[in-house]
């Protein structure tokens, strides 16, 4: 076993009498499901009794261990040792709900419990009903340890933030959107155990897992940075899926392999106190227990990575070289993309790692070298668009130094702040226009400043400024790059949410601006498929394209919104490659790819995998003439765009 070895398996293996927390974080699409997955096989296998939990919400654990897991505490078949759950966020929320409600019932007149049930449908009830479930799991003696599958990084460490602030607003007493503050003492108490917990190093250990991409690892480093300010540090860094060398016997991916293996010499040399351990890539998706197995082995125990060809579950002899021309039409895809008569709006989503934030920022070029005024806009707490455009990136909507095309990215702090001065504005001018001697109006204030400090603000202030990109006047196109699935579909749900919560009359006690008819407009906007198009990016594998499925039916059915395009992305080069290992993933892909079309039933945009992931300017003008049919729509020749 080597020294690294060594040092991965004491960052996961327990050493005390107590329970303790092994947390997997990092950008979507790394391999963190399965890294989770693998650990929890390991822990089980060693004797260690093991919970394994997701807090994402676009889980995929059930793929993985091929069996139903769902919001219950379920064995892992064959593994002795081993349970699941995967956190549901609409049952978490009802059965929040009901726990906080029903020892009012006996205490409160009917008047009084209406009013708690109109707090209780406050949206962000979900956000705190899913991290309940996630502090209750960090209570759990019957298990030696509890792996946590957290959601893409952004998100996690929002996660890692709520204990400290519920318990701040839970120390201010009174009534909050999540329930009156004096009957939650016991949920006080949940968060301060958990605050000492995460910051224990005995108990808690905290790992990334990236892939061999400079994206990947800068995103860690900022991560690990935000974490270290909650007084939670890194202990281990697991680089996943880097090409095997005994398959990289041509120029493209000798050279893919090379880049990787510069990414992995600046892990080791920057990631110094962290232990570091490494996985290749298979010649087909990782999934069952033998292949997690063998995942835990190489981790853990020193073990060489077993990269069978012939063991991979698509034949080589199988493939048939895929008919592209059958699966896209060009025209097709440059419709959805281009505005018709108002300002299109175009939403890249899908499961993180997928490429959402290229393929976004790609289009919007393409779009602007046509002659269509845009603005591209990340949604995602984890974004990088500076990076892909080498140029700075703000909070509001400045130029990347092409023509037609600005960028911008929501700043949390800064939205939140803009937030809380249009509602305290919003209040002045309410009591001013009242005139009414009786009310205290700087106890008012003061009320509401209290309110808005509350975690559920932070929530609306991404929301309003999302709402605000449909207000911006003066381009025909407006690009968002989402955050990875579930959280979009979260944000997309959150106007109808917070219109029927504000219905009510109940946000911040009647102050914020009344802006349920702004959200009528945006819901019915985005429900328009001649103004907004939804395009789930994926690349050809079964997880990335069922977690996209479940999203697009649910995004339908929740929201009303149809999907109008998919992404298949990181097809790889039919050139290249000329041996078994990626015959099989050809193989792989090019089934995946008729199932994707058969599924969606909606235009296909291709888009390969290049030797270099396009950055910069000109190398996503190059890329978006090759993927998005919009090379030959110039401004002299497109129709009249009139923006409203």
């Amino acid at each position: 076993m080597s020294q690294s070895d060594t040092a991965a398996r004491a960052v996961v293996e327990p050493t005390s009498e107590e329970t303790e927390f092994v947390f997997f974080s990092g950008k979507g699409g790394v391999g963190k499901s399965t890294v989770s997955c693998a650990t929890a096989t390991w822990l089980a296998d060693n004797d260690y009794e093991t919970l394994l939990v997701t807090t994402d919400p676009a889980p995929n654990l059930s793929d993985i261990f091929n069996q139903d897991i769902g919001h219950e505490v379920t064995g892992i078949d064959d593994v002795p040792n081993l349970s699941a759950i995967e956190i549901d966020p609409d049952v978490a929320a009802e059965e929040y709900r009901q726990e906080t409600i029903e020892p009012m019932r006996a205490l409160l007149d009917d008047e009084e419990i209406e009013t708690v049930e109109e707090q209780l449908n406050s949206p962000c009830v979900e956000e705190i009903a899913a991290f309940d479930n996630f502090v209750d799991f960090m209570d759990s003696p019957e298990y030696d340890v509890v792996v946590f599958d957290t959601a893409p990084t952004g998100h996690t460490i929002r996660l890692m933030e709520l204990p400290s602030d519920w318990n701040a607003e839970l120390e201010k007493g009174g009534s909050t959107c999540i329930g009156p503050a004096a009957s939650m003492d016991d949920k006080k108490a949940d968060y301060e155990r958990a605050i000492d917990t995460l910051s224990d190093e005995s108990r808690t250990s905290f790992a990334f897992v990236g892939k061999p991409e400079s994206s990947s690892i800068d995103e860690i480093e900022r991560s690990a940075s935000d974490l270290a300010e909650l007084g939670i540090e890194s202990q281990l860094l697991v680089v996943n899926g880097y090409l095997p060398e005994s398959v990289c016997d041509d120029p493209f991916f000798e050279g893919k392999r090379a880049d990787e293996q510069a990414v992995i010499d600046r892990v080791e040399s920057t990631f110094e106190r962290q232990a570091l351990a490494t996985y290749p890539l298979q010649p087909g998706e990782i999934a069952g227990l033998e292949l997690l197995s063998d995942v835990g082995g190489v981790l853990y125990d020193g073990d060489e990575a077993t990269v069978d060809v012939d063991a991979a579950t698509r034949r080589a002899s199988d493939h048939e070289a895929v008919d592209f021309d059958s699966l896209t039409a060009p025209d097709a895809v440059a419709e959805e993309l281009a505005p018709v008569e108002d300002t299109r709006y175009l939403f890249f989503t899908g499961k993180g790692g997928v490429g959402k934030s290229t393929i976004a920022s790609t289009t919007a070029v393409s779009l602007a070298e046509a002659g269509y005024e845009t603005l591209v806009v990340t949604t995602d707490p984890a974004a990088h668009l500076a990076d892909i455009f080498e140029q700075p990136v703000s909070h509001e909507p400045t130029s990347v130094g092409q023509a037609n095309l600005d960028a911008a990215r929501i700043d949390q702090e800064r939205a939140l702040e803009e937030y809380r001065t249009q509602v305290l504005d919003h209040v002045r001018e309410m009591y001013a226009e009242k005139d009414d001697t009786q009310i205290d109006v700087e106890a008012a204030i003061a009320n509401v400043e209290e309110e808005l400090e509350s975690p559920c603000a932070e929530e609306m202030a991404a929301l309003e400024k999302f709402v605000s990109y449909f207000e911006e006047d003066g381009y025909d196109v407006v690009v968002f790059d989402t955050a990875p699935t579930g959280h979009t579909l979260r944000l997309l749900e959150l106007p109808s949410d917070w219109k029927g919560f504000m219905d009510l009359g109940s946000l911040t006690k009647g102050a914020a601006p009344a802006n349920g008819g702004k959200y009528d407009e945006v819901i019915e906007t985005m429900q328009d498929p001649s103004r907004s198009s939804f395009a789930f990016v994926m690349y050809p594998e079964f997880t990335p394209m069922m977690e996209a499925y479940r999203a697009a039916m649910d995004l339908k059915d929740q929201v009303g919104i149809e999907t109008s395009l998919v992404v298949a992305n990181y097809l790889l080069p039919e050139d290249d490659g000329d041996n078994a290992f990626f015959e099989n993933r050809r193989a792989q892909q090019a089934e995946y790819l008729t199932e994707i079309k058969e599924r969606f039933d909606v235009p296909m945009m291709l888009a390969p995998l290049r030797q270099e992931e396009p950055v910069g300017l000109d190398d996503l003008r190059e890329f978006g003439a090759e993927v998005t049919g919009l090379a030959g729509m110039l401004e002299d020749d497109r129709e009249e765009v009139t923006v409203s």
